[in-house]
């Protein structure tokens, strides 16, 4: 009985550490472009939305919840450089600020549309600073009572779109919707957050008494099964809901404004105030554990010479400033970033899932170097960057056309220290 509490309880964690309020505003875009193809999408969306950060976790829970056990293996140097893109990604550069830009859009412009966001902005922000530098159980228990709000509102939303839905899901004209998913599921950015919040579940596991590794994974495995469960029903009905609004808006309409223009359409004026004043408030809660955790993460880095005070003023500060971009312009400036890191991440977690069998460790810099290179590549394409020969030459490797042109220079890269170690071997 114990034990199914703790699978329950920990399952239950993960679910709330995975679903950021700002990562429902994906499932309905997506959707909606996708119209009759939405399961083909969800399929694409749920591997990276879902499936990768939770074998993420049970990865890291083999390599001790420790970032440098995971990534350390291609080189310690890669390791200290990987860590800090990811926690400047899910931090400062794209999630924190995101946070704040989803409140202004969804919790306070359509109450107040004429409000300045910048004045929004600086005052979510400066709640959100006081509270990390004055750290209470206040932040807990909002979060404790806001994570069971937003889920009621969001149930009686998805149950309301499939009883009775705004409409039917029309033919688009996406293409590659399975790829096109996988790509936008980089947003959730919950791959390369399970790298890094990993040890706070493995540190819940361990406290609950189990101590043996083998105890540990199979726990993690259980809660992430209870996890999965909870973000299919949530991912699979908004994509659902995104779909049957396919027939009634365009694919310029911005995420947030989708969002609320299907509440509206389902409960009211009244639903749409209520998810919004949720949402706003759960972004709060997840701002202050992101600002947290990256004062904690650089001021560690820098062994204290910067301290956790100075830190998480200067990411306030930064995350202030790029909210004012607004949501669409970080999704957009978050694209490069995250089509040359999340690759390099699903390599690391798959060579990680079979290490026990990878006896060169070279393999692992062979893959993911080689890995790095295409998606450096495909990054610079993002932001404009033509390197024509080269990204002719990156357009014709299997699989490229879906987005997927790093796969078999990954292969190659495990496969060449092979045949070396072997030839030195003979």
């Amino acid at each position: 009985m114990k034990k199914f509490q703790d699978v329950l309880v920990i399952g239950l964690a993960l679910f709330a550490m995975f679903f950021g309020a700002g990562n429902l505003i994906f499932p309905p875009y997506i959707g909606l472009i996708s119209g009759d193809k939405w399961y083909m999408s969800l399929l694409g969306f749920l591997l990276t939305g879902i499936g990768l950060p939770l074998i993420g976790i049970i990865v890291m829970s083999k390599n001790e919840g420790k970032f440098e056990n995971f990534a350390g293996k291609v080189g310690t140097n890669f390791s200290k450089g990987l860590g800090i893109i990811i926690m400047l990604a899910i931090g400062p550069l794209l999630a924190i600020p995101r946070t704040g830009a989803t409140t202004y859009e969804m919790a306070i412009k359509p109450i107040f549309p004429n409000v300045n966001p910048i004045i929004v902005t600086s005052i979510y922000f400066a709640i959100n600073l006081y509270l990390v530098i004055n750290p209470s159980s206040v932040v807990d228990k909002i979060g404790k009572i806001l994570t069971p709000v937003l889920l009621t509102m969001l149930a009686i939303i998805i149950f309301k779109g499939i009883s009775t839905p705004i409409g039917s899901p029309i033919v688009t004209d996406i293409q590659n919707p399975f790829s096109k998913a996988f790509a936008e599921g980089y947003q959730t950015m919950d791959a390369l957050a399970s790298t890094v919040f990993a040890g706070i579940v493995i540190g819940s596991v361990v406290a609950k008494g189990y101590k043996d590794t083998k105890d540990q994974i199979r726990l993690t495995l259980m809660s992430g099964v209870i996890a999965a469960l909870g973000l299919l029903l949530v991912y699979g009905g908004l994509m659902y809901l995104g779909a049957t609004a396919s027939g009634l808006y365009g694919a310029d309409i911005s995420k947030t404004q989708l969002t609320i223009a299907i509440t509206e359409r389902l409960l009211g004026t009244f639903g749409k105030v209520a998810l919004g004043v949720a949402v706003g408030f759960a972004c709060l809660t997840t701002s202050v554990g992101l600002t947290a955790t990256a004062g904690d993460f650089f001021s560690s880095l820098t062994n204290n010479r910067i301290s956790y005070k100075a830190v998480v003023i200067i990411v306030t500060v930064f995350s202030a400033v790029v909210s004012n971009f607004g949501v669409e312009k970080i999704v957009k400036l978050a694209v490069p970033l995250l089509v040359t890191v999340y690759p390099v991440v699903i390599v690391l977690i798959i060579l990680n899932i079979f290490d026990e069998f990878i006896k060169n460790k070279n393999c692992y810099a062979g893959a993911v170097y080689l890995t790095l290179i295409i998606s450096i590549v495909d990054g610079l394409a993002a932001i404009g960057v033509n390197l024509k020969g080269v990204q002719n030459f990156v357009a014709k490797l299997p699989f490229a056309s879906a987005g997927f042109a790093w796969i078999l220079p990954a292969i190659i890269g495990l496969i060449i220290p092979l045949i070396f170690s072997r030839k030195q071997e003979a």
